[in-house]
């Protein structure tokens, strides 16, 4: 078990400048999301080919969060980096997230877009 500790916390040291910065924006949003009242329910939930950066419960609603922070808009910008495949994947780990909750609850899907120093919020922006 000791073993398994000392594991978990050296990879989480080894982490690339690209995933650095996607913590920070994770931070960031989950500190944005706190302060409008949502509640943190999980985060970087994993299943086979997805991830869902946070769970939210705002009210009695499930909120399943993608973040997304870019330095600028030079390739698109944030909210241009979800993609049709990103959002099959965000419901496919939604899915597959819901399979353990009776009985299901409200959900959505809201994206966080963090750039140029700036977060924009947008809710509702899959309907699956």
């Amino acid at each position: 078990m000791a073993e398994q500790s000392w594991l978990g916390k050296r990879l989480a040291r080894i982490r690339t400048p690209r995933q650095r910065t996607g913590d920070e924006g994770e931070e960031q949003a989950l500190a944005f999301l706190r302060q409008a009242g949502l509640s943190l329910v999980q985060r970087s939930f994993l299943c086979k080919g997805s991830e869902i950066d946070l769970i939210m419960q705002d009210g009695a609603a499930l909120v399943f969060v993608e973040v997304r922070k870019r330095a600028s808009a030079q390739f698109g910008g944030a909210l241009a980096s979800v993609t049709p495949a990103k959002q099959r994947r965000m419901v496919h780990a939604a899915l597959v997230y819901l399979q353990k909750i009776k009985p299901l609850p409200a959900c959505r899907f809201d994206v966080v877009a963090i750039q140029d120093g700036r977060i924009e919020w947008l809710k509702n922006v899959i309907t699956a």
